[in-house]
């Protein structure tokens, strides 16, 4: 069976009082193998209330993952529909931002991308699932298939998203300061993720139906206030809060990078 490498720490604040907070079932996933462990151990951090899991998947389990890849991750799926979508989102940047270089880390389905070259971005895309970056490019997108700290284009974006991304990340911390680098003086953030600060997420863990506990490539789960606090700890200032339509009880949030 393939174990995950743990933290010796918190991997926010670097904090070792921690505490078990629960033991989800992740066999269920979509993307689940026999090879991987079928629980995940969930942690409370004591000093700054992080929540997160006892380890990252090691490399290995990543090819074991991503040898498999959700309908909706897949560029073009439901493009009309996630096209709408993303209109909302873009218009939401405008008021910061209405052209300049677009890039979008973990571009999953593509439709952020090719929704932003319509109003008039330079889309840019990264992505782990090489058959995902290979489509982006045949339509005519940029897109690499490379971890975010090999991707060096200092200075380069006027917008780097993260939709539903940073909780995929081992050191989120780290993932920030990274794309800090990538933008331009003044330039946006947007990230998407579940927010367990909302009163949903707590309705539906009272009900202990809340579907994130077994998210298999999930290793963090933010609260509004948490994140806040990591965006000023890495150089970023939020502008705007609101709520994703992307997944289930998330969040949507435009911050801008400090010079």
């Amino acid at each position: 069976m393939l174990t995950r490498t743990l933290y010796d720490a918190c991997p926010l604040c670097g904090a070792n009082e921690t505490r078990s907070t629960l033991v989800a079932d992740c066999s269920k996933h979509p993307l689940y193998h026999p090879l991987l462990a079928p629980k995940i151990t969930w942690l409370l951090c004591g000093r700054c209330e992080h929540i997160y899991t006892d380890g990252y998947h090691t490399a290995e389990a990543l090819r074991v993952i991503f040898s498999k890849t959700n309908n909706n991750q897949q560029v073009g799926y439901d493009i009309e529909n996630q096209r709408v979508v993303s209109a909302r989102m873009i218009e939401k940047m405008l008021a910061y931002a209405d052209h300049g270089d677009w890039c979008d880390i973990g571009f999953g389905n593509g439709s952020l991308l090719l929704t932003a070259r319509e109003y008039g971005f330079t889309p840019v895309g990264i992505d782990l699932r090489t058959d995902n970056v290979e489509t982006l490019r045949q339509l005519g997108i940029e897109a690499h298939s490379v971890d975010l700290g090999a991707f060096v284009q200092p200075s380069r974006f006027r917008v780097v998203s993260m939709c539903d991304v940073l909780e995929h990340m081992p050191f989120p911390a780290d993932a920030l300061r990274q794309v800090h680098a990538l933008l331009q003086p003044d330039g946006l953030l947007l990230l998407s993720m579940p927010n367990t600060d909302s009163i949903v997420w707590r309705i539906f863990d009272s009900a202990e139906t809340n579907p994130y506990w077994g998210e298999l490539e999930h290793y963090h789960n933010f609260g509004k206030q948490r994140l806040y606090q990591l965006l000023a700890e890495t150089g970023f200032t939020p502008l705007r809060y609101g709520i994703s339509e992307r997944y289930r009880f998330c969040m949507e949030v435009i911050a801008r990078k400090r010079n």
